[in-house]
Order: C-alpha cells, then sequence, then structure tokens
C-alpha cells in the first residue's frame, strides 16, 4: 500500500529524523522561559498538521496550511529575532569555530602566540572580600566573541588583573563601580562598561539589574560573567545565559579555568 510506503526506513531517514530532532531541541532551549515559547508550540502543532494532511492526501486543506506557513516566514523571522541571534552566535561559539584548537595541531607551521591565561585565583579572592562587604560587582570575561560593542560604552583601559585593583573599581565611592568590567586575557580593558540587560521571564525576582544584565551578554554573546551581589553577598557565575551551580571557589575556579581554555 502507497499509504505504508512511509514505514520503508532507510538510514538516511533515521539521521533525517535525529537531526530534526536536535534542531527542535536546541530552538525549544532558546525560547523556554520566554513569551515565545507559546508561538513555537502552536508553529510546530501547525507544520505537523501541515504534514499529517499531506500524508493523507487532503489537497485542499493541505495547501492553505502551506501557503500560509510559506507566507508566516517573514513574520516569524521578525518574532524570533533575538532567538535566532542567540541561535546563530550558539551555532558560531562550539569548538569547531574556535580557531586556536586547529592552529594547535600545526605548531610546526607557525610559532604560537604567548597568551597570559586569566589569573583566576586573584579574580575569586576579590569577590570573595567583596562579598563579604556587601560590595556589588559584575566581571566579564571575553572569550572567542567580540566585546568591542560593549566596551564602546565605558572607560577603556588596560591594567593586569590584581585583587586592590578589582576591588577599588567597584569600591561603593569609586566612580568607576557603576557598570561591569570587561576582562580579555589577564587583563582588565574597560571599566563602567554598560551590558544589554535580558529580558527572560525565568530569571528570579531576588536578582536585580546586574544579573540581568549579566544573562544579557552571556546570551549574546559566549562571554562568561562573574556578579557578586550587594544584597546577599551571594557570588553568581553565567554562562550560556544560565546561572551556573556550584558547590565552593574551588569547583567554581576549576569551571572558570575550564571554560576560558
Amino acid at each position: 500500500m502507497d499509504f505504508l510506503e512511509f514505514l520503508d526506513f532507510k538510514i538516511t531517514d533515521i539521521i533525517d529524523i535525529v537531526l530534526v530532532a536536535i534542531l527542535l531541541y536546541y530552538i525549544y532551549k532558546l525560547v523556554r522561559g520566554t513569551a515565545a515559547i507559546n508561538i513555537f508550540i502552536g508553529i510546530v502543532m501547525i507544520w505537523g498538521f501541515w504534514k499529517l494532511t499531506q500524508l493523507l492526501g487532503m489537497k485542499m486543506i493541505s495547501s492553505m496550511v502551506g501557503g500560509f506557513m510559506q507566507v508566516g516566514l517573514i513574520a516569524l523571522i521578525i518574532v524570533f529575532q533575538q532567538e535566532i541571534r542567540k541561535f546563530l552566535l550558539m551555532v558560531g561559539s562550539t569548538n569547531l569555530g574556535q580557531k586556536k584548537n586547529w592552529v594547535k595541531r600545526f605548531k610546526f607551521l607557525k610559532q604560537e602566540e604567548i597568551i597570559t591565561p586569566v589569573d583566576i585565583e586573584v579574580v575569586l579572592q576579590a569577590c570573595d572580600k567583596m562579598a563579604k562587604n556587601r560590595t556589588g560587582a559584575i566581571l566579564v570575561f571575553k572569550r572567542n566573541n567580540s566585546l568591542d560593542f560593549v566596551k564602546s560604552t565605558g572607560d577603556r583601559m588596560y591594567v593586569e588583573i590584581n585583587q586592590p585593583i578589582i576591588e577599588s573599581i567597584f569600591f561603593k565611592n569609586s566612580p568607576l563601580h557603576d557598570g561591569a568590567a570587561v576582562i580579555e586575557k589577564n587583563h582588565i580593558v574597560a571599566t563602567r562598561v554598560i551590558l544589554p540587560v535580558s529580558n527572560e521571564r525565568h530569571i528570579p525576582l531576588r536578582f536585580g539589574l546586574r544579573h540581568r544584565a549579566a544573562v544579557g551578554i552571556t546570551e549574546r554573546t559566549d562571554a562568561i560573567a562573574l556578579v557578586v551581589s550587594e544584597e546577599t553577598g551571594l557570588i553568581s557565575y553565567i554562562k550560556g545565559g544560565e546561572f551556573v551551580f556550584y558547590k565552593d571557589l574551588t569547583e567554581l575556579s576549576q569551571m572558570i579555568a575550564q571554560d576560558l581554555l
């Protein structure tokens, strides 16, 4: 029967289904907790109904729904522009896109650039002291994506990381404390930086603008961020727009070191 031809699976069909499932999963992760999640579910339901009508040979309703799906493509791009941006950033920030992983395989062709790693212990010592003093702070660590678009909103500098410098930047009476500090390699390259604030609804209400700003920059780029809460004295680690939980500063140090590789 022609109707049962779809049961004749090939290996390419299985790969096709797996790839579609992975794509839908990542799209769901991007829109989860936002107003767009209901739109996404609605689109999936309409698409499933469209394919069902095609399978059953219901040509009239199938053509109507198919026309709606095609015309609605432009509207979907407008509705999901922020989620599409996040998805493309996520794809571009994968290990396959990191040039430094490939350069290591060709050491004999070119001498590697000498890169000074971030002194994570010093940063965490400063954050721990600021947490005990209830001093609010937000530190953004550059990875692969450029942060020039946010650095331009603050004051440029180039100072090697040390504990007194970090504490003095976020000291309450300091003119530099309002905003974020951007760290590249082992240097603070900008202060008083204004970060894009996330509109995600799943962020608990107990977190303020500092945390929303950290979520915002890690949503739009592959940067990671540390936030010291002025109210609670807690140190939050944020990556990929999500709060990452840890047991103690030792584990946090290991996580940051791994992410900055």
